[in-house]
């Protein structure tokens, strides 16, 4: 059989769906189709830890201005729809027990600052000083913006009891928090069907290129749908897609693993921000388990110093007791395979990693609650930036390279993709999330000295 459609759209996850809403509610495009051999959000976008912050180090302010723009968005789709997506404001709190880290701490999070991050307080138990204002659990309105740089131990013995005794510096971004994937994804998903957005469930085994562009695409149902404009939002194959274009994509797939615990005893407050342990560690084990890890060849790097970035956030109502933890202390690069190859070891690892920050998990570690796993792949480039915008052969786009923030952008980042496709008018940080950036020798050079790339 054959079709035609105005557009189609590869992949019906977060970024798919987002820029079907955009085309269709917001530029009113008709004749789209949505193709996935999957169901709708359920690949990747579903295991994510559902967070997003618009604290984001880098050579400029692209991602701060790329995140703050999604925010705004979120604010909007959160008031207008009764926020079915439960945003809230509740923040990323950033912790060290290193007090020679804090001039750093400081000259970054100024940076930050400066790029759009919101104003930066630092509270040092001194008079005249702003008072540290707590998170809300729940809700995203009338929330502090900016970052509350804590150095007064008072501030974390009164609201973070839980936390370490030797915790010196604790920078609590403010714009950040976390919702409800599903729903958001939903809501996008919903009102464009609403809109008018066609829906196939199937693959794409063929794009056919012309002189003009691309002409069709074929699924494994048989069917040739006919279309000009194809955008490219597969997610963890996106390099699969890219070759059917002949296009290479300067992008690789990481593995990263969560984990979902029952905090039986209450460790971690219910109310808390996400935590995020920023200094190196090694973990704890007694004589008996250091010798049994010697004598492993590929168990020893847990001997070693491992590296910054395990974090944890309460999941659930106030009643639940479920708790998120996650580390990449060994990012590997890898093809994606499905079932996710989840490593058994891994929540015992990451809870130990936890310990350091939250010394109460440590009782865990005989006993502890069987726990929930599962996973997905980041989607890269070097830098940890997106690709959002025209591809080389005309009529193609992508959106993609996501990594461990497609949630977070999802909004923006749909709505550059639909102004790409409609050649409305581009904000500022579009060149800096095209393809053709690659083309630029001067962004070439930056890549050599690019430094932190945000990601947890």
């Amino acid at each position: 059989m054959t079709t035609n459609a105005d557009i189609v759209i590869l992949g019906a996850g977060i970024a798919g769906v987002s820029a079907a809403y955009h085309l269709a509610v917001k530029h009113k495009q008709k004749n789209i189709l949505l193709v996935d051999e999957r169901s709708p959000l359920t690949l990747t976008s579903d295991h994510s830890t559902e967070c997003y912050r618009n604290w984001w180090p880098g050579p400029d302010n692209a991602m701060v201005a790329l995140m703050n723009r999604s925010i705004n968005l979120m604010d909007e789709l959160a008031h207008e729809s009764g926020n079915a997506f439960n945003l809230n404001r509740r923040g990323y709190l950033y912790l060290s027990a290193n007090s020679e880290r804090i001039p750093e701490i400081i000259e970054q999070a100024s940076q930050v600052s400066l790029f759009g991050g919101g104003p930066l307080r630092i509270h040092r138990s001194q008079p005249g000083e702003i008072e540290y204002q707590p998170q809300s659990p729940e809700g995203y309105k009338n929330q502090p913006d900016g970052a509350d740089l804590i150095l007064d131990r008072d501030i974390f013995a009164r609201h973070f009891p839980y936390l370490a005794d030797d915790v010196v510096a604790g920078l609590h971004v403010r714009r950040a928090g976390w919702f409800s994937a599903q729903q958001l994804g939903m809501y996008f998903l919903v009102n464009a069907r609403r809109s008018g957005v066609q829906y196939h469930q199937a693959r794409i085994t063929e794009i056919t290129i012309d002189h003009a562009g691309v002409r069709s695409v074929k699924l494994s149902t048989g069917e040739q749908v006919h279309t000009r404009c194809l955008v490219v939002a597969a997610g963890p194959m996106l390099n699969e897609i890219g070759i059917m274009l002949g296009v290479e994509l300067p992008v690789y797939c990481e593995l990263h693993q969560k984990v979902a615990f029952k905090d039986t005893e209450g460790t971690i407050d219910r109310d808390s921000p996400l935590l995020i342990w920023t200094d190196p560690q090694r973990l704890s084990w007694t004589q008996e388990e250091q010798d049994m890890l010697a004598e492993d060849a590929s168990l020893t790097y847990l001997l070693d110093e491992m590296p910054p970035g395990v974090h944890t956030r309460p999941e659930g109502s106030a009643g639940s007791q479920n708790i998120l933890m996650l580390w990449e202390y060994r990012t590997e690069k890898l093809q994606p395979i499905w079932p996710i190859p989840l490593d058994p070891a891994y929540p015992d690892i990451v809870l130990r990693g936890l310990s350091r920050m939250i010394p109460g998990l440590k009782k865990y570690f005989l006993k502890a609650p069987k726990p929930q796993m599962d996973g997905g792949y980041y989607i890269k480039t070097r830098e940890n930036r997106p690709i959002i915008g025209n591809l080389p052969i005309k009529g193609a786009y992508v959106y993609g390279a996501l990594s461990g923030f497609g949630l977070m952008t999802s909004s923006a980042g749909g709505e550059l993709l639909a102004a790409c496709i409609m050649k409305s008018d581009l904000p500022e940080y579009a060149g800096t999330f095209s393809l053709s950036r690659y083309e630029d020798p001067v962004y070439i050079k930056r890549l050599e000295d690019w430094g932190a790339t945000g990601q947890l």
